[in-house]
């Protein structure tokens, strides 16, 4: 009789949501996801804060035994991050890293591991700014620099996109031809039009579920990575300790890196995207911005964050060891398009690899053009003042989505003129990683500012990594600098 009345207290017992994903062992973004889907049923406390009872903790723990379906419901829950981290893997990210890994093999591997800390710093940081202000980082720039500079950086991201965007869907339209001997033009066109339509006509909600089942594709490269059976050994050696080489060409290649991998409109998309994730908390919620309300948001995005940033760098690694195995390790060190690049593995590393390649190229592009597309609109809308965000129709926000338009449009006109691909996203990382440092001097700047972030300040390691990677590329363009009037 008392273990029953024991039993029964515990059921009637009220668990916040901090203890209630501590007995599940989930992160917070899951438990909070379950509430919100009707899968638990919670009740809101005198305080306003959701309270779930012990009964629900039991049927929880039911619904979670089964591994599958958890690691299907954390998925279903993560949101812009995963969605930021999988972007950065694209098409024009997945040549560059090609570029360097068949050109200096695994001399540059060490710049996944050492990147890691950063990607999830900087981002976590866009975030925040986004969480708090509730603003894209166009408008809080605005608050630091004059309309016109703010404005010529855009315009400056806006094009570096557009040559991004060209790459992507050319290196799509290679993949298509390979697999089902289309014509390259219409391929190209095919996949602009689709990239076009996703986002001026699909919902918000519907859209961000294709994103995230499209991130997966990314998923391709390490698999490939693993049927090249690389010497293990020499990359861990080559992995945490830095190989570095003197040269005007290396230096430019690990700019490029940094540009590909800590890219600006990676900034611009995740604090924007944050903003629209506001859009989805109940009204009390966004009126009433309690300390307790934004530190939950800071939480739950950090574990989206993460995850996303983790999925792009191990991609990163992977991306490098296959290139630098199959091409370098074989004489090969030029990659003159995304194509031969598929089309090198097909000899060396099988038809398998090579399908996995061409298959990730098409979905990591069609992830990430929308992305790319997407994140120079928000900047511009924000400083002119117009209505945007996904979420609205395209008669809500024209000027919103005609820069959309035309940043697919022109992309795929670069593909038209038969302009080189890899050539033209080797250099437009490069310019990535020259428009990243201002901007990283203002995301930490702003982030450590009390008046404008409150308690939500960057903790100490954001601060750390942040500054850090301001450091680098400070000293990297001043060698490269160097470099170019001693050497010319």
């Amino acid at each position: 009789m008392e273990n029953k009345n024991k039993k029964n207290n515990n059921l009637e017992k009220l668990f916040t949501l901090s203890e209630f994903r501590r007995e599940l062992g989930i992160p917070l973004v899951l438990a909070k996801k379950l509430v919100v889907w009707g899968e638990v049923e919670a009740v809101r406390a005198i305080d306003g804060t959701l309270r779930i009872t012990g009964s629900e903790l039991s049927l929880a723990k039911e619904l979670l035994q089964n591994p599958v379906r958890k690691v299907k419901y954390f998925f279903r829950a993560l949101g812009p991050g995963l969605i930021t981290g999988a972007s950065d893997d694209d098409p024009s990210g997945i040549a560059t890293y090609s570029s360097v890994g068949a050109k200096f093999g695994f001399f540059i591997l060490w710049m996944a591991i050492w990147l890691l800390p950063i990607m999830l710093a900087i981002q976590e940081a866009c975030a925040r700014i986004g969480i708090v202000t509730n603003k894209g980082l166009a408008g809080v720039l605005q608050r630091h620099y004059r309309k016109r500079v703010v404005l010529a950086v855009v315009l400056l991201l806006i094009g570096a996109n557009v040559i991004n965007i060209g790459a992507d869907i050319g290196a799509m339209a290679a993949s298509l031809t390979m697999l089902l001997q289309i014509n390259f033009y219409l391929a190209a066109i095919v996949f602009a039009v689709v990239s076009i339509v996703l986002e001026l006509f699909v919902g918000y909600h519907f859209y961000v579920k294709i994103l995230k089942w499209l991130s997966f594709s990314v998923l391709a490269y390490i698999v490939t990575g693993f049927i090249i059976h690389p010497d293990w050994r020499k990359i861990f050696d080559s992995a945490f300790v830095p190989h570095l080489k003197f040269t005007q060409e290396y230096v430019f290649a690990m700019i490029a890196v940094f540009g590909t991998t800590i890219t600006p409109y990676l900034f611009f998309w995740q604090t924007s995207e944050e903003v629209e994730e506001n859009k989805l908390e109940p009204k009390e919620n966004r009126r009433n911005k309690t300390q307790e309300y934004l530190h939950s948001r800071v939480v739950r995005m950090r574990t989206d964050v993460g995850t996303g940033m983790v999925l792009a760098n191990l991609v990163f690694f992977f991306i490098i060891i296959t290139t630098a195995q199959v091409f370098f390790q074989n004489g090969i060190t030029e990659i003159a398009t995304a194509e031969q690049a598929a089309e090198a593995l097909r000899p060396l590393a099988g038809d398998y690899a090579y399908l996995l390649f061409a298959f990730g190229i098409i979905g990591t592009g069609l992830l990430a053009v929308p992305v790319l597309a997407g994140s120079g609109a928000y900047a511009l809308s924000e400083i002119f003042k117009w209505k945007e965000g996904l979420d609205r129709k395209f008669s809500q926000a024209k000027g919103f989505y005609l820069i959309i338009a035309l940043s697919i449009l022109f992309g795929l006109g670069l593909n038209l003129l038969d302009i080189n691909p890899i050539v033209a996203l080797y250099w437009s990382a490069f310019i990535n990683g020259i428009i990243a440092l201002p901007l990283l001097i203002v995301i930490m700047v702003v982030g450590n500012d009390k008046k404008i972030m409150g308690e939500e300040t960057n903790p100490a390691w954001v601060k750390f990594f942040g500054w850090l990677s301001v450091v680098f590329m400070f000293f990297a363009l001043l060698a490269f600098i160097g470099f170019h009037f001693f050497t010319s």
